[in-house]
């Protein structure tokens, strides 16, 4: 969810990006460019979107509702690989069967759920496809490779990136290798969970949302495997899968557990110990809970005994809790000020930074203590938090230039080879400090397993701001003004290439 206190400054930021010109080739269907088509009015009744779910939550999220907009991507043209992707599947699945009929799309849609009939908690692409001799089994599956949201994609990149850097083996992982075990609080549309689970093979994902609501909309409205869903008694709720949801999500679906509970609750009555948890539970009062932040609470330190000790990394979405002043027409989005952390947020940040990484971590030298950081996603007015335990483990000390060089890298690279790239600039500043060769092979490892994770998903949504601010603990640091991001022309490119030498 992003905040609803900035909707004015996005308004005003979105037509200064929208006045030039699409760019003529977009590879990420979740780009930022394409959200006039589902951003709608900030009214449902005023939207040209169709309610295709409606409900009223009594956990504290209002009216919950769903509305679709109509996609422009994929073009039809590309419909029958899709298409004939689905027909293999059935027959990997279901070998020997008698035929049944044909697969077809009958298109793609955005699906918005909103709190309150303004608040856009979450966005994702579904597609609706159905067997020719079956016109009555129509079933839509979200698309997991687009994400239009730019801070989910703040919180997987930087969360991803972390995780990498801290002495653990995510391309293991992603290759099903070993278990990566995963905690969503929140779970909106499902966006994120199942990002993660149809690009990390080994990826076990358990989702906690507090309310049935938004749970029956993602499965409903915004495809959402219905499978996931669990029981109270920790079975599934759908003993028996139909075949076209077998079709669309075998391999992906026995990964993903989606629990209905009490954030709090779950915390402190589980043994579950997780490598990488994720948090965004804003309510339809754009509220985040002050239990699941305040240092005292159960909650907070139930979540340090479930969080791995060596590498465990916490990502938490926030809102903006400053005034934000309208962006100046005359200067390019990628050039705005970062936003400010408030009062709010900065407790937020602090109370996670002393109970996951202990307060007595007092030197910005000191190893072994673990990292904080936020990072800004200025388009939508939020900001991403994350705490790492296991950041600069194995190369003995943390220091601002290590954490520029590996999460920049880590963040992706523009298409450009002119010298001009920030991958560039700040591989020939990595080149010409003192940090040690480790560190340069950590900063490379995590930068090639980061780009294969994200290379659907277009550029890391963070590198749209314009500056990192660092939260080492237990300082805030805000890096140079000629390390900023905001001379970048980023591309749409696809970072698929062999893997880079060690620096």
């Amino acid at each position: 969810m992003w905040s609803r206190a900035g909707s004015r400054w996005i308004c005003n930021m979105r037509r200064r990006l929208f006045t030039g010109g699409a760019p003529s080739r977009i590879f990420d269907e979740g780009d930022w460019l394409y959200s006039p088509e589902w951003w709608g009015s900030e009214s449902e009744s005023e939207s040209n979107g169709n309610t295709v779910f409606r409900s009223v939550s009594d956990k504290g999220n209002g009216v919950v509702s769903v509305l679709a907009y109509p996609s422009s991507r994929p073009d039809k043209v590309h419909w029958a690989e899709t298409e004939k992707w689905l027909q293999q599947r059935y027959e990997e699945i279901y070998p020997g069967y008698e035929q049944s009929g044909n697969f077809k799309i009958l298109g793609y849609q955005w699906r918005v759920l909103r709190f309150n009939d303004h608040t856009r908690q979450s966005t994702a692409k579904i597609m609706a496809a159905y067997r020719d001799t079956e016109p009555g089994s129509i079933c839509i599956m979200q698309q997991p490779q687009c994400l239009a949201m730019p801070y989910v994609k703040s919180m997987l990149s930087l969360g991803l990136s972390t995780i990498a850097s801290s002495n653990y083996d995510l391309m293991a992982a992603v290759h099903g290798k070993k278990r990566m075990h995963i905690l969503c609080i929140g779970h909106g549309g499902g966006s994120l969970p199942l990002f993660l689970a149809s690009k990390i093979q080994g990826a076990v994902i358990h989702v906690v949302e507090i309310d049935p609501v938004v749970i029956s909309a993602s499965v409903q409205a915004m495809g959402f495997p219905p499978s996931s869903v669990m029981t109270p008694s920790g079975s599934r709720a759908l003993l028996e899968s139909n075949i076209i949801n077998e079709v669309m999500w075998k391999g992906i679906h026995e990964r993903l557990y989606l629990y209905e509970a009490d954030a709090e609750k779950y915390i402190v009555e589980n043994n579950n110990l997780y490598d990488i948890i994720f948090i965004d539970a804003y309510d339809g009062d754009d509220i985040f809970p002050n239990k699941l932040w305040d240092p005292q609470s159960p909650f907070l330190n139930s979540l340090s005994d479930r969080l791995h000790p060596e590498h465990g990394t916490v990502v938490v979405n926030l809102h903006a809790d400053s005034d934000i002043s309208n962006p100046d027409e005359s200067v390019s989005y990628v050039y705005q000020q970062p936003l400010p952390l408030g009062k709010y947020v900065s407790s937020v940040c602090k109370a996670y930074k002393d109970v996951l990484i202990g307060s007595e971590c007092m030197s910005y030298w000191k190893s072994g203590c673990g990292l904080g950081l936020t990072i800004s996603v200025p388009l939508v007015c939020n900001t991403s938090l994350v705490v790492s335990r296991g950041f600069g483990r194995s190369s003995g000390f943390v220091n601002r230039e290590m954490v520029m060089n590996t999460l920049v890298s880590n963040s992706g690279s523009t298409g450009n080879n002119d010298g001009t790239s920030i991958v560039a600039r700040l591989s020939r500043a990595v080149s010409e400090s003192g940090i040690t060769n480790a560190t340069k092979r950590v900063a490379n490892d995590a930068a090639y397993v980061s780009k294969k994770l994200l290379k659907s998903t277009g550029k890391a949504a963070w590198l749209a701001g314009t500056t990192i601010l660092i939260l080492v603990v237990p300082l805030i640091i805000e890096m140079d003004r000629d390390q900023q991001f905001s001379e970048l022309q980023l591309q749409q490119q696809s970072l698929l290439g062999s893997r880079p030498p060690p620096k």
